[in-house]
């Protein structure tokens, strides 16, 4: 397997109340620890950027995937929902494919076991799985 390296880059102003930048190649944002936790919330917290990356990667997955497959997508969409208990960290992807009208019934089953796939294939959430975060995929197929 090929070397991958990424480089990041975080400057912090001030103390817990302050905030900072992140870059990383094309990502450039604003950082701070949340209000809650006594933080100026004036940037993405540790765990939005956590949840933003298993996002990112499963929808990158998915288009690919249904591309390859080559099916009639007219768009697609992800909301992520993480949940943190006592017990565990879980993050659940709710994709939503819409296929064109013309769509078939096996095209529906495609992008169905697409979105298993995805969440199969998914390096950063295979990465958070071996860490013992819980993810999964709950997604919904239609037609337009």
């Amino acid at each position: 397997m090929a070397e991958l390296k990424t480089n990041v880059k975080a400057v912090w102003n001030g103390g817990t109340a302050g905030d900072g930048t992140l870059k990383a190649g094309n990502l450039d944002t604003k950082i701070a620890i949340p209000k809650f936790l006594n933080g100026s919330g004036n940037g993405a917290g540790p765990k939005e950027l956590l949840v933003s990356s298993a996002t990112t990667c499963y929808i990158a997955t998915l288009t690919s995937i249904l591309e390859n497959r080559k099916l009639p997508v007219v768009e697609h969409t992800i909301t992520s929902e993480a949940i943190k208990s006592d017990q565990e960290f879980s993050i659940t992807h709710y994709p939503v494919i819409v296929l064109s009208a013309d769509a078939t019934e096996a095209d529906v089953k495609s992008a169905e076991r697409a979105i298993e796939g995805a969440d199969r294939a998914c390096e950063v959430g295979n990465l958070l799985k071996k860490a013992g975060i819980v993810i999964e995929a709950k997604g919904k197929v239609s037609l337009k």
